[in-house]
């Protein structure tokens, strides 16, 4: 398609989310992405708890020894310098307006247990957080039983699947093979350990926004919204958006949705807002009309 395509001014995508349903929003950057398996394993089969424990190491011990060399588990802080920027002074600035607008539903969105309450009292730095630094879930596991089969045995290999989010500007592939690296290296007890990476992809920060297109989007935002367009950056991973800017570097982007709170991506009872739908409809076709003005 490059022959019809040309040399693109503007790419829209509709993939991304918005910290409320007041305004428009207007995404800046997104995350990359690095998955891969942790494997540790100590016996080459179970043996009863009763004899071994207290011997030999249990797999899951060393495996938490091993993520701490990547991750705090006091503070979440991942330590890997090669997973991290420096964040730059304008998305710094986006966030603290953002935090100012929305406040504590940075994270009261989310279905907290009674009680729970976020990592960081300060939303400036949830946000960026969420958006600029690097952070690890465990998204899967394996070598347990189910609890209702589980017996008295030492066994033998635990996997980890790893998901960890990058700050844009960080090279996904240089960042695996640090984990990897890292993860690998003198293992506890003479442990075998192996990594194997999965999906590495890279994150994503916009170019400095044309003059024309922020004042379409704000004038988009309070025509059907009301209120202003707001900038702000995302925690996800939209991996064609690299691409793209990599392949059209002086094109302008107009990146927003409504993931939005309580749309709970990815997750149960996901949704739609539909009056946002509405809106960011018009409001859309309000800036390719701006855009089709454009010299």
């Amino acid at each position: 398609l490059a022959p019809r395509i040309g040399d693109l001014s503007l790419v829209v995508c509709l993939d991304s989310g918005c910290a409320n349903y007041d305004q428009l929003w207007s995404t800046t950057s997104l995350r990359g992405l690095v998955i891969g398996n942790l494997e540790v394993s100590l016996l080459t089969e179970g043996v009863h708890s009763g004899d071994g424990t207290g011997v030999i190491a249990a797999s899951e011990r060393v495996i938490r020894q091993l993520l701490d060399r990547i991750d705090d588990s006091h503070t979440g802080v991942v330590k890997l310098a090669e997973l991290a920027v420096q964040i730059p002074k304008q998305r710094v600035l986006q966030a603290e307006r953002t935090a100012q607008v929305i406040g504590d539903e940075v994270f009261s969105k989310f279905p907290l247990q009674p009680g729970v309450e976020p990592v960081s009292k300060n939303n400036t730095e949830l946000i960026l957080n969420r958006t600029w630094r690097p952070g690890l879930a465990i998204t899967g596991a394996d070598g347990w039983p189910q609890i209702g089969n589980a017996g008295n045995v030492l066994r033998p290999v635990t996997t980890l699947k790893l998901s960890i989010r990058i700050p844009p500007r960080v090279d996904p592939v240089k960042a695996q093979a640090a984990v990897k690296a890292v993860l690998e290296k003198d293992p506890p007890y003479g442990a075998k350990v192996t990594f194997t990476g999965g999906t590495a992809s890279a994150g994503w920060d916009a170019p400095e926004i044309a003059p024309w297109l922020d004042k379409a989007l704000d004038d988009a935002s309070q025509r059907h919204f009301g209120k202003p367009a707001m900038y702000m950056g995302e925690g996800g991973t939209i991996p064609f958006m690299y691409m793209l800017g990599e392949k059209f570097p002086r094109a302008q982007f107009c990146i927003t949705g409504v993931l939005g709170p309580g749309s709970n991506a990815h997750g149960p009872n996901e949704f739609l807002h539909v009056p946002t739908a509405r809106r960011l409809t018009l409001c859309v076709a309000d800036v390719l009309a701006a855009h089709a003005q454009q010299p």
